[in-house]
C-alpha cells in the first residue's frame, strides 16, 4: 500500500514538472533577442489566400517548442550540464572550445580545411573581382576587397583536440594565392596575425572581432589605401561590456556578457537619415574632418569596424545589399569602394554575381577559334533594372584546366561574364548584365582558355529560359 503511494506521488510530481512550461508558458514570456534568430509565430488556422492550413499541427509544435516556459533557464541548464561534463555543445551552431572560448559551428569545415572551392571556383572568384576593379578604375574609382578571418583561423588554439585540420589549404589561403598579386586585395588574416597586441582581437564568446580587431582592420585598410587611419588609442577593457552571441545561444538566461576593448577617442562623425542600429542594411554617414567618399559593402564584421572608416571619410554608406552592386547610381556614393565579406561565406562569390555592366569587348581582341558545340545550354534571362540578366551553366567540354573566361556575343556586341551563377555549383556558370534594351535573335555563348581549348554554343532567344527577379 505504502509502496503504490510512493509510486502515484511520484508519478504526479513528475507529470506535475512535465506540466509547468505548458501551463505557465502564457505568464512567463522569453527575450528573443538572445536567440539570435527569429522564434516561430504563432500559427493561423487560414493561410493568406484564405484556404484552411493544413499544416497548423506541425507550426503549432514548432511554436511550443520555442516559446515554452522558462526554456531560456532550461537550455542554460543543458547547456551547462553538457559543456562541463562532456565539453560538447548542445547547439551545433556553437563549439565548445578550452578556457572559455567558443567558435561558430559553421566555420568548421574552414578550420577543418574540408569541402573546400575547387580549382575552378577559385579561379572564377579571382577572375570576377578583377572585373569589377577594373570598371571601378575605369570609372575613376578605387576598389578594395578583403575577407575577415573566422575566429579559428586567427585563434586556433582554443579549439577542441578532436578538430583535425587536414593537411590542404582552405578557402581564404586558396583565394589569397590568386590573388597575390593584384593591388586591390588586402590578406585580413595576415594583417590582423601581425599585429602585436597582448589583447586578443577577437571576442571569448562571440563570433566576432572586437573593437581592437575592427580598429587593427580599419588600419590594414588604410594603409593599403594610402591614407592615415583614425588616431584612436587608449585602449582598455570593459569586462561584461558585450553581450556574446555564442554564449546567448547555449546560456541564454544568464545574460552572459564577454569583455569589451574601448578607446577614449571621441568620434565626430554623425549618421544621416533613419538610423536604428548598426545591422541596417543600409547607413549613412557624414564627417567634417574626414575626406573623400566611400562605398563600403559589409557584413556583421562591419558593424565593429564602421565607426572608424566614417570617421576618415567626408561622407560614406555602409551597406548589407547583395548582390554588390556596382552599377553607376551606385559607384556615384564613393570616390572608394570596399567590399568586406567573412571568411566562412568566400563560397558565395561562386554562385551571385555583382550587379555590375557586362564590360564589352574590343572588336581588335583575337580569340581563339572556338569549336562548336551541337548539344544544349541551359541559359536562362531575366529583367533587372535597366539590364537584361543571361546567366547559366556551361558543361564541362566548355573548359580545359581552370584558367577560363566566358563571353557572350548579342548583335555583334561580346561581353565578358562573370564566373559566378546561381545555376553551377562546379565553377562552370557565367553571368552578365547586358542593356535591358537589347534585342535579339539569339546569343552566342563561348569560352576561352589559358591553353588555346575554346568552344562555343549558340542559343536562339525562344530556347532561353524566363528567370523571375
Amino acid at each position: 500500500m505504502k509502496k503504490n503511494t510512493l509510486y502515484r506521488i511520484y508519478s504526479g510530481a513528475f507529470i506535475g514538472l512535465c506540466l509547468v512550461p505548458t501551463v505557465f508558458m502564457p505568464f512567463v514570456k522569453g527575450d528573443e533577442s538572445k536567440e539570435n534568430r527569429a522564434l516561430a509565430e504563432l500559427p493561423k488556422l487560414k493561410t493568406a489566400e484564405g484556404n484552411f492550413n493544413i499544416h497548423i499541427l506541425s507550426d503549432l509544435g514548432d511554436y511550443y517548442s520555442e516559446h515554452f516556459a522558462f526554456r531560456q533557464q532550461l537550455v542554460t541548464a543543458d547547456g551547462r550540464i553538457k559543456t562541463a561534463l562532456t565539453a560538447t555543445s548542445p547547439n551545433t551552431d556553437v563549439i565548445d572550445g578550452t578556457d572559455g572560448w567558443l567558435y561558430y559551428g559553421p566555420t568548421a569545415d574552414d578550420y577543418l580545411n574540408i569541402n573546400t572551392l575547387n580549382a575552378r571556383q577559385v579561379s572564377g572568384i579571382c577572375h570576377d573581382l578583377r572585373l569589377v576593379n577594373d570598371y571601378c578604375e575605369q570609372n575613376g574609382k578605387r576598389f578594395l576587397f578583403f575577407s575577415a578571418p573566422n575566429k579559428n583561423s586567427l585563434y586556433p588554439e582554443n579549439m577542441p583536440r578532436n578538430y583535425v585540420p587536414a593537411d590542404a589549404p582552405d578557402n581564404y589561403e586558396l583565394i589569397s594565392a590568386g590573388l597575390a598579386e593584384d593591388s586591390f586585395y588586402l590578406d585580413m588574416r595576415a594583417a590582423l596575425a601581425d599585429t602585436v597586441s597582448s589583447i586578443p582581437l577577437y571576442h571569448a564568446t562571440d563570433t566576432h572581432w572586437n573593437n581592437l580587431g575592427a580598429y587593427a582592420g580599419h588600419c590594414a585598410v588604410m594603409g593599403v589605401l594610402g591614407r592615415d587611419a583614425c588616431p584612436a588609442d587608449n585602449w582598455t577593457l570593459e569586462p561584461n561590456g558585450r553581450l556574446g552571441d555564442l554564449a546567448a545561444m547555449i546560456y541564454p538566461s544568464e545574460g552572459a556578457k564577454d569583455t569589451q576593448v574601448n578607446s577614449d577617442y571621441e568620434f565626430t562623425y554623425e549618421y544621416q537619415g533613419r538610423f536604428k542600429a548598426l545591422d541596417d542594411v543600409t547607413i549613412d554617414t557624414v564627417c567634417e574632418g574626414g575626406e573623400g567618399s566611400l562605398l563600403m559593402y559589409r557584413d556583421s564584421f562591419g558593424e565593429a569596424i564602421l565607426p572608424y572608416m566614417a570617421e576618415m571619410f567626408a561622407s560614406a554608406e555602409f551597406s548589407r545589399i547583395t548582390p554588390y552592386r556596382f552599377d553607376e547610381a551606385m559607384l556615384q556614393k564613393g570616390d572608394t569602394i570596399i567590399v568586406e565579406l567573412v571568411e566562412r561565406n568566400l563560397p558565395r562569390l561562386a554562385s551571385t554575381a555583382p550587379l555590375m555592366p557586362a564590360p564589352t569587348v574590343g572588336e581588335d581582341t583575337a580569340f581563339f577559334t572556338p569549336s562548336v558545340c551541337n548539344g544544349e545550354v541551359s541559359a536562362y534571362i531575366g529583367q533587372n533594372g535597366s539590364y537584361t540578366l543571361v546567366t547559366g551553366a556551361l558543361p564541362d567540354s566548355f573548359f580545359s584546366g581552370d584558367d577560363a573566361s566566358v563571353y557572350l556575343t548579342v548583335n555583334g556586341t561580346t561581353y565578358e561574364a562573370f564566373r559566378a551563377s546561381e545555376f553551377s555549383d562546379c565553377g562552370n556558370g557565367f553571368t552578365a548584365y547586358i542593356p535591358a534594351d537589347t534585342e535579339f535573335d539569339s546569343i552566342e555563348i563561348f569560352t576561352q582558355c589559358s591553353d588555346g581549348h575554346a568552344v562555343s554554343i549558340e542559343v536562339p532567344a525562344d530556347k532561353l529560359i524566363r528567370k523571375e527577379q
